[in-house]
This record gives C-alpha cells, structure tokens and sequence, in this order.
C-alpha cells in the first residue's frame, strides 16, 4: 500500500475529530467516518473486503472485559453512593481533612490507592468520587482537583505491579518488573518531586477554613440522608486489597456491587428493586441538601453505554489500522535514517504520542513502537530499558489528557469533567514527556560539548 494513502487517513481521522469536537458532536460520528473513509480506501488498494470486515469484528471483540468492565464501574458508582460508602468517606474527609492541604494530600492518597488497584479508572471511579465530593465542600473547583486526581491515578501505568499497561509494556520490550522500575525512575523522581511542590503550593490557596460553615452543613446533610458508619469503609478496603491477591478487575468490581448492593438494603433501608434501579438507571441524591444532591450523581450502567460503543468502535479501527499495516509508515519513516542514540530516543517518543493520538488507545502507542524498534535500539546499543522508559514518558502517560482517547472519554463520564477542563491541571501527565525531551536535548549538548573538547585537545 502506498504510503501516502497512509498519510491520507492518519490525517482524516485527526481532522474528523478535531471537527467533532468543535461541533460538539458525538464522537461515535467521526469514528465510524473514520472507519468509512479507511475500509473504502483499502479496498481500493486491493485488500479483501470480508477479510476487513473480519478484521474490523476481531478488533470489537478484543476487549469484551473491557466493556464489562466499564458498565460494571457504572453501576458500581451508583451503588456505592445509595449504600452510603461515598457519603462516608465524604463525611469522614471533611471530618479529618479540614484545614489540611487537601489538594497535596489528594495527590499522595490516589497515588498510593493506585499502586494497590492497578488501574487510573478504578481509583478516579472509587477513592477519586468520594475525594471530588470533599474537595467540593472545600470550595476547591472540580477540574482543577480532577487534575490532580489524574495526576496520582494514572501513576499506576508506571509502579503498580498489577496494572495492565505495564504488564503489556514488560511483555512487549521483554523485561522484568525490578529492572523496568529501576529504569523508570530517572524521570519518575524529578517529576513526582516537581508535580508534588507545584501542587503543594496549590494547596496552600485551598485550606478550606473558610468554607466551615458549608462543611457542617453537608455533614448534617449526610446524617439526615445516610447511616453512617466506618464498619461501610470496610468494603472499599477489601476492594483494593482483592487485586494485590492476584484478583483480576471484573471479579473485584463485581464484588463492590454485590456488597454494595448487600448494605444499600441492610444498611440503609433501600429496597432490592430500587437498587437494581440505581445500578442500571443511575443514582440521584435525595438529601435535604441541594449541594450535595449535585455531587451525589452517578449515571449507572445505561450512562456507559454511549462509552462502551464509542470504544468498541475505537478499537476496531486500531485493529484495521494495525493489521492492514496503514500505520506502518508512520512508525518506520521518522527513524528510516536515525543514526544517533539521543534522536532515536527522541522519535521513540514523538511516534508513540502520534499513535495515541490517532489511535485513540495508548496501548497502540507502546505495543508497535516495543515491537518494531527493538531492534534499532540493539543495533545503536540503547539498553531496552530506555525504551520502556521512553514510552512509558510518552504514549502511555498522556492518554487521559485527550478527550477523544479511552481514558479521557470515561473520567468524563464517571465525574462529568471534560478532558478539556481538567487536562491543564494534569501536571504530572505532560510534565514527563517535557522532561524526557528536556534529558534529550541536554544529553544532546553534552555530547556536542564533549566533542568539540575532544577536538580542541587533537588540534592542541
């Protein structure tokens, strides 16, 4: 296939995007355009439709846990705010957390529920809703604490040893988890240490002092509403203790939603029909207080839906994209004529942002990159950890920053933020990739600096 063609629809996919999202328009639109505009081109260089179409299904049904996996978040969110665990955590956050830095303390507690649950979904859609209720009543605005949230959550795609996305990267570059994590930490710590002082001071602006009469007001909403009780943080516990047992993400959600469904009945009163109305319908505060009615929403499972489509689509196109070798291009010509370490490195990163950009999963950003630079990296004698390192820094860090990407389109299902609003107080999500070309470019200049010493010593 002529690459051009690949050129063609990298561009048109990026272009329909962009248009959707300045129309405001569902992105199911251009996906499925998308889809359109590459199928008819291929067959028009030759591929066979029904093995397109073949393609096209495998790509669907990939990810059939994932789509479970999401409705499941749905209901689980609903249920856990009807049987009063959301409303726990909230009161005993406003409780204990008052007159704290509660913006660097967010930062620190999704960080360490992270490494523990293996997945940034998971902690936004548990610890990160109830958080987002505290820091509400702190006045703290909701994109600017999501940022935050975000920052900590999606550490997990780079320390927690149970997340998907760094087993994939492990299993793609063929490395341990010990070595991987050693070579992560030469960027790791520069930008936990930055993101850490920048939202520390941040924090300083939001004590919550002088919101005390709002906080005493919801507490006693919270009373009014639910039974409260800290035996109800028992079942959040248990859910981030399952998967550093070796338990996978479906089982452990589902046990949040049968506990959760177990204690909306004995706990708080609530019919079985209601909460299986809550689970798939949606959860709707209905407290005396209207502030906290707002914060207390979840769109249960039918809220997914448009989600989980989105993404199946999504998914589909990667696999044609990836199959078809329409991608190839885009991956081989940057490094065709690459002849120094520091560019290669360099380029690594750049290709591994642009697949997640157009392909809209990050784990097309690590999987062709791992694969098909291997051994480029071995042939200019680049340790493989480095490039770990360099798609870990790029690809796969950014990836909740774009409203069209996977990750981006569920927190703003789950909170109601758009990726837009709260992407620019992400710090740590773009921080690292400006980093990693920070360490190029000096490591670059170092190099120049020693050759030019090595020629001023020959011509001496």
């Amino acid at each position: 296939m002529d690459k051009k063609y690949s050129y063609l629809i990298s561009g048109f996919i990026v272009i329909s995007i962009i248009v959707s999202l300045v129309l405001d328009i569902s992105l199911i639109i251009p996906f499925l355009l998308s889809i359109g505009f590459s199928f008819w081109l291929l067959v028009k260089n030759g591929f066979n439709p029904k093995e397109l179409l073949s393609i096209l299904f495998k790509g669907f049904m990939e990810c059939k846990e994932l789509y479970f996996f999401l409705l499941l978040t749905g209901a689980n969110i609903s249920v856990w705010m009807a049987s009063g665990i959301v409303p726990t955590m909230m009161f005993y956050g406003f409780q204990y957390l008052e007159g704290t830095n509660f913006i660097f303390m967010a930062f620190l507690l999704t960080t360490i529920m992270t490494v523990f649950m293996g997945t940034g979904i998971g902690t936004i859609s548990t610890l990160g809703i109830a958080l987002i209720g505290v820091g509400r009543g702190f006045g703290i605005p909701t994109e600017l604490l999501l940022g935050v949230l975000v920052s900590g959550a999606f550490l997990s795609d780079k320390l927690s040893p149970i997340s998907g996305m760094l087993n994939l990267t492990m299993q793609v570059i063929d490395i341990d988890y010990k070595t991987l994590i050693k070579g992560l930490m030469k960027t790791f710590i520069p930008v936990f240490a930055f993101t850490s002082i920048v939202y520390f001071v941040i924090g300083t602006f939001y004590t919550g002092g002088e919101n005390s009469e709002l906080i005493v007001y919801l507490q006693s909403s919270i009373l009014d509403g639910f039974v409260i009780s800290p035996w109800l943080l028992l079942l959040p516990l248990l859910v981030v203790l399952l998967p550093m047992k070796g338990i996978t993400i479906v089982p452990t959600v589902l046990t949040g939603i049968v506990g959760g469904v177990l204690l909306t009945l004995r706990v708080q009163g609530v019919s079985i029909l209601s909460s299986l109305n809550y689970m798939i319908t949606g959860y709707q505060g209905q407290t005396s207080s209207d502030e906290l009615n707002s914060i207390l929403i979840s769109g249960g499972m039918l809220g997914m839906v448009e989600v989980v489509a989105i993404i199946g689509i999504v998914l589909s196109l990667s696999n044609l994209l990836e199959k078809t070798g329409v991608l190839k291009p885009l991956i081989y010509d940057p490094i065709a004529n690459v002849k120094s370490k520091g560019e290669l490195i360099f380029k690594t990163g750049i290709v591994g942002t642009l697949l997640t950009i157009i392909t809209c999963d990050q784990a097309a950003g690590v999987v062709l990159p791992g694969k098909l630079y291997k051994n480029k990296y071995k042939e200019l004698g680049i340790d493989k950890t480095v490039l770990a390192r360099t798609l870990s820094d790029s690809s796969t860090i950014i990836a909740p920053l774009m409203p069209w990407n996977v990750n981006g389109m569920v927190i703003g299902l789950i909170t109601g933020v758009s990726a837009f609003q709260y992407a620019p107080y992400a710090i740590l999500c773009y921080i690292f990739p400006l980093v990693a070309g920070g360490i190029y470019i000096s490591e670059k200049v170092l190099y120049k600096i020693s050759i030019a010493k090595e020629k001023q010593k020959m011509a001496g």
